[in-house]
């Protein structure tokens, strides 16, 4: 009798386990999304209120916070390729290197060990497909560069769906000879390719496996700006749902999804505030979705928040305790259309656009002498750019990793960062903590202080995949 006793007592232990076991998995990433990136947006938010204080992004509001490390194998300071291996496959490995480990073994990914488990499992990002975060769950390759040989991995990886803006280098040279496209290459193995969201519910219903793109014509290397976004243009928030629609379709079994912010980290290389902000917000909005579908499978559902690394290194507060991030609603546009525009002024002027021209395209697209009235200094440090540029058409653009600047265009966005009191002390990584956020099954494994490489074993852990 006794041990009949504890032989039931286990079976109920074992089946109060998987019940709180992870079906439905989401991992979301906001690529250079440091502690500050998610303050700087929510005192932001605050102040659109009215008020001094925070106004909580729906993944912030999550029950359970922490944060983590992210040095890589090589360095203090993580690259993307690094960040993204770690925090795929709890493997730290050196700068560059896409899921494989510091010898360049390949390693497995946590959405490798959830297809093994039966699940349903989709990758998709604001970039390109082919990028170094999204790579990382599918791909082994010992450079980060190696886009062809990482896109061509994908259908090896047999994952049900992809998503982002395209591929980056959809066809290459090897030897001086030309290599196939991916994308009959995609096809043949079984994938159906939808280009914009009206294809993919054209498409979908008869699909097994889809990679979801940009239209034809659009950039392939990211999806614009939300600041910049125009109607039709596809959406991070658009992904997501197309995600859980498709991988949701006939699955008894659950699904592992990870969604990248990919864009944060840009405009945090470029030092763009206003940008920044805008897109945390457009990944709150994807991870909105998925929170709806959790309200539906509260039991069943995991969602984690976290980054591979801060880019920027990103301050609030610069000098005489005070904050005017609502200034930061007076740029238009990315700093990126906006030199473009400074670009398209000095052509269409012949080279002999005036001050009036510049200020009046500045007060347009970033405020100034309009809502915002610059200081003494900055209306300067403006002039001064504008007299070396485009009076003496000594043209000397500022390069990001992303993204080249015109002068007077890096003149602005450091105006609005001081207007706005936001200080950066760099234009690439830094080494500061990321946050990490959960709700759902298995939550309370992301509590406190980690390592990005414990954040895939925790969802594994919580999921029932084996490690």
């Amino acid at each position: 009798m006794k041990r009949l006793t504890y032989l039931m007592l286990f079976l109920l232990v074992a089946l109060v386990a998987k019940a709180q076991q992870a079906k439905y998995v989401f991992y979301f990433i906001g690529d250079g999304m440091g502690l500050n990136q998610v303050n700087t947006t929510e005192m932001y938010l605050g102040e659109q209120q009215g008020r001094i204080g925070t106004e909580p992004l729906c993944f912030a509001s999550f029950p359970v916070a922490g944060m983590a490390t992210t040095f890589s194998a090589s360095n203090s300071i993580t690259d993307s390729a690094a960040g993204g291996t770690a925090l795929a496959t709890g493997v730290k490995t050196y700068n560059g290197a896409i899921g494989v480990d510091a010898n360049k073994e390949r390693v497995m990914s946590v959405a490798e060990r959830a297809k093994r488990a039966g699940k349903k499992v989709g990758v998709t990002t604001s970039v390109s497909v082919d990028h170094a975060t999204p790579a990382a769950f599918y791909g082994h390759q010992p450079d980060r560069s190696m886009y062809y040989e990482i896109a061509l991995q994908l259908p090896e990886a047999g994952f049900d769906f992809y998503a982002g803006s395209g591929f980056l280098k959809p066809a290459r040279t090897f030897d001086k000879k030309d290599a196939p496209s991916i994308y009959p290459i995609i096809e043949q193995a079984g994938y159906t390719i939808a280009r914009g969201i009206d294809e993919y519910q054209a498409k979908a219903g008869d699909a097994d496996k889809m990679v979801l793109i940009q239209k034809d014509g659009t950039d392939a290397s990211s999806l614009p700006y939300a600041i910049d976004r125009n109607e039709g243009d596809l959406t991070l928030a658009q992904i997501t749902e197309s995600a859980i629609d498709f991988l949701s379709r006939d699955n008894k079994k659950g699904f592992f999804l990870m969604v990248e912010g990919g864009k944060i980290d840009w405009t945090c290389h470029s030092n763009d505030p206003a940008t920044m902000v805008k897109e945390v917000i457009d990944m709150d909005n994807a991870v909105r979705v998925a929170y709806e579908f959790y309200k539906k499978h509260p039991k069943e559902t995991l969602i984690v928040i976290t980054a591979d690394h801060e880019t920027g290194g990103l301050g609030l507060g610069n000098s005489n305790y005070t904050l005017n991030l609502k200034s930061l609603d007076c740029q238009k546009q990315s700093v990126d259309l906006l030199s473009r525009a400074l670009t398209d002024l000095r052509k269409a002027k012949g080279n002999k656009a005036t001050w009036e021209d510049v200020k009046a395209l500045l007060t347009e697209r970033m405020g100034f002498w309009g809502e915002l009235t610059p200081t003494w200094e900055q209306e300067k440090m403006l002039r001064d750019e504008f007299e070396s540029s485009f009076v003496r058409n000594k043209v000397v653009f500022e390069e990001s990793l992303y993204s080249k600047t015109e002068p007077l265009a890096a003149v602005a966005k450091k105006v609005l960062s001081q207007m706005s009191k936001l200080g950066w002390t760099t234009g690439s990584h830094s080494a500061e903590y990321v946050p990490v956020f959960a709700v759902g099954a298995g939550s309370k494994l992301f509590m406190g202080k980690m390592d990005n490489t414990d954040i895939p074993k925790r969802i594994a852990k919580a999921a029932g995949y084996k490690w």
